[in-house]
């Protein structure tokens, strides 16, 4: 998940939500990049999912959701919100739980 998201983050840095309507492979990039994070999220054991409540387990499982089964219907505004306000705390998210773990 975090290497998937800090790929996205990387795509995205410099770039405008208008560039989603012009720029077909940071389009499709992104919306795959999502759907492999929310992916990673679905394939999580309930008991991780349950051991780090913090992250919102169950929106990103629901964005890739939409975006496998709405591809035709992406809401571009929607993708560039979550990639510029929700991504960059999911991945800090990820960040500092996976840092715990690996002092534990």
């Amino acid at each position: 998940m975090l290497d998937h998201s800090l790929e996205a983050l990387a795509f995205a840095h410099g770039r405008s939500r208008a560039d989603l309507d012009t720029d077909r492979l940071l389009n499709l990039a992104l919306v795959r990049l999502l759907e492999i994070v929310g992916e990673a999220a679905a394939r999580m054991p309930k008991e991780t999912c349950s051991r780090y409540p913090q992250v919102p387990w169950a929106e990103v499982i629901g964005l890739r959701n939409r975006l496998i089964h709405g591809y035709d219907a992406v809401d571009f505004d929607v993708l560039w919100q979550i990639i510029a306000h929700d991504l960059p705390q999911l991945t800090a998210t990820l960040t500092t739980l996976l840092a715990r773990e690996d002092d534990a």
